[in-house]
């Protein structure tokens, strides 16, 4: 078994995909599927076949940068909200930038610009790798620049 590593309760990270860096990270042990803000979400047809729309972020965030992404693998979920109304919403496989590792991510897209954390880190992307200390942050970040 290989050990885990200690992550905090926020951090940042890489979507190397979505050409993201040094992105706020909030872990949340609640949700089971990691969520990333997007606004102007769309299912559309591209080239031929059914795909999801989307720009990353909104214009009132800092690093919001008006991109639109296309994916042609997605899957519509139903997802738990933490007030606990259920919702669809769609799903990206992607890949996350963690302690100088790669790993891979399913986000769902949520409109959540009332939030402070632009992406939330859910059970099924921690469990097995990471153990969560609350009471330390950006150690994931702090690492990459300790070199």
């Amino acid at each position: 078994m290989r050990e885990k590593l200690i992550i905090g309760r926020k951090d940042l990270a890489n979507f190397p995909e979505l050409e993201l860096e040094n992105i706020a990270v909030k872990i949340d042990t609640g949700a089971f599927t990691s969520s990333i803000h997007c606004d102007k979400i769309e299912e559309i047809e591209h080239e031929g076949e059914s795909a999801i729309r989307f720009q990353l972020l909104d214009p009132t965030h800092e690093w919001y940068n008006g991109k639109t992404f296309v994916f042609k693998k997605y899957k519509l979920k139903k997802i738990k909200s933490s007030s606990g109304h259920s919702e669809l919403r769609y799903i990206i496989r992607t890949k996350i930038e963690l302690f100088r590792k790669i790993y891979p991510v399913e986000l769902s897209l949520s409109e959540r610009g009332d939030m402070k954390y632009p992406v939330l880190l859910g059970r099924k992307l921690l469990r097995k790798r990471f153990l969560i200390d609350p009471s330390k942050q950006n150690l994931s970040y702090n690492d990459l620049n300790n070199e």
